[in-house]
């Protein structure tokens, strides 16, 4: 059984949406920069050394700069063993691979290396909701 570990959502204006999180539910914001797309980590559990959350049954998450429809839902992230051969069950499923950005800010169909974090790439499911597949460092 693969499990979600991240979700993921969009934002118009940055500082707005971490002033919400912050204030309403008391999350911390990790801004990253822009080599990682100005994406805002979101921790919504207390985690441990190696960033994993400690209370079972909890996951954090992320926000993203919206930039068209396919930005604007939020998604869910799913982790793997094998990115590949999800890769490949997601489209013998009926889904179909969206893709990540390469080094250079180029849309590609490749999965995207995040260091520290694992192999990721974006599908879409056959009821046209965006998902992510991770395949982990280090593995599940």
């Amino acid at each position: 059984m693969n499990p979600v570990v991240h979700f993921e959502m969009g934002y118009f204006d940055q500082e707005r949406m971490k002033k919400f999180y912050v204030d309403a539910f008391g999350w911390k914001m990790q801004q990253l920069g822009p080599e990682m797309g100005n994406y805002v980590i979101a921790q919504t559990s207390d985690t441990d050394e190696k960033g994993m959350v400690k209370t079972p049954r909890t996951i954090n998450g992320g926000f993203y700069q919206k930039m068209g429809p396919l930005s604007y839902a939020p998604s869910v992230v799913v982790s793997v063993p094998d990115i590949q051969a999800a890769m490949k069950a997601v489209t013998a499923g009926g889904g179909k691979i969206l893709g990540a950005m390469d080094e250079k800010g180029q849309q590609s169909m490749e999965p995207m290396m995040i260091p520290g974090v694992g192999l990721w790439i974006s599908c879409m499911d056959p009821e046209e909701n965006r998902i992510s597949i991770l395949q982990p460092v280090g593995g599940m």
